[in-house]
């Protein structure tokens, strides 16, 4: 849970969002860049806000090429917060997408026995993945719709 600082708010992120972010310590969780995971609740605030380079920023702080870093299963899960809050505009809504993608793309770093990163990401993911399925992610043949219709097949592969 958070420290005792007054908890961040914006008319442009949804309650739903705004308490999936404050449910992590993000000071306690090491990340990509070798720095407490502070910097990255910014990051997801600004992602959330609607900008879609925040969701490019994440890249060498919460994963990097092919490999998740520890805030990596809290982004995902304040990722998908904003996607169930409603799809954000098209910018935003292809890069969350790319983002989601990107986390999924990397190797498996858990054993039969426990979820490792990405197991946790991928049950993020999951529980949401009605919402990805549900035409919510843009027309046919959209890059938005390539994106989700990637996420579903690689959710497809851990099942």
């Amino acid at each position: 849970m958070r420290g005792k600082e007054e908890p961040r708010t914006s008319p442009l992120v949804p309650g739903t969002v705004l308490e999936t972010i404050a449910r992590y310590d993000w000071e306690s969780v090491v990340c990509g860049c070798g720095r407490s995971a502070g910097h990255v609740e910014g990051t997801l605030w600004d992602a959330a806000e609607g900008h879609p380079a925040a969701y490019h920023a994440l890249e060498g702080h919460v994963f990097a090429r092919s490999r998740l870093w520890p805030p990596a299963p809290a982004a995902c899960a304040v990722l998908m917060a904003v996607w169930s809050a409603g799809p954000p505009r098209l910018a935003t809504r292809e890069a969350l997408l790319w983002t989601l993608l990107a986390l999924l793309n990397s190797e498996d770093d858990g054993n039969p026995y426990e979820a490792g990163l990405y197991g946790q990401c991928a049950a993020h993911v999951r529980a949401g993945l009605p919402l990805l399925r549900g035409g919510l992610a843009g027309r046919p043949g959209s890059v938005s719709a390539a994106y989700a219709e990637g996420i579903v097949d690689l959710i497809a592969l851990c099942a």
